[in-house]
C-alpha cells in the first residue's frame, strides 16, 4: 500500500521517481514499483532513460511490466533482482 499526500505523489511523478499508467481513465501506480510502501530507488534512473528515449509514461510502464527477451524476465523483476545496469543498458538500446 502506498499512502502519501497527493502533492508528494505529484512531485514523485515530476521527478520521474515514480510512474503511473491510465487504466480505465484512472492513474494507477503498479504495486511492483513499490518497495516497503515507497518507490523503488532503482526505478528513477531507468524511468529517466526511457523518457529520454521518447517513451510516454504509459509506454514506459508497459515496458517495465513486459517480459524482455534479452533479460529473460520483466525489467521490473530484473531491477528487483539487482540487475540495474543490465536493465538500463537494454533501455538505452530501445531507440
Amino acid at each position: 500500500m502506498f499512502s502519501t499526500s497527493p502533492g508528494r505523489i505529484h512531485r514523485l511523478f515530476e521527478q520521474k521517481t515514480l510512474l503511473a499508467a491510465r487504466v480505465g481513465g484512472v492513474l494507477r501506480v503498479p504495486v511492483e514499483f513499490l518497495e516497503d510502501g515507497e518507490p523503488m530507488p532503482e526505478l528513477r534512473g531507468t524511468l529517466i532513460v526511457l523518457g529520454d528515449n521518447g517513451f510516454t509514461d504509459d509506454e514506459a510502464v508497459r515496458w517495465m511490466l513486459t517480459v524482455d527477451d534479452a533479460m529473460g524476465t520483466t525489467p521490473i523483476a530484473a531491477l528487483r533482482a539487482g540487475r540495474k545496469a543490465e536493465v538500463r543498458r537494454v533501455a538505452q538500446s530501445l531507440l
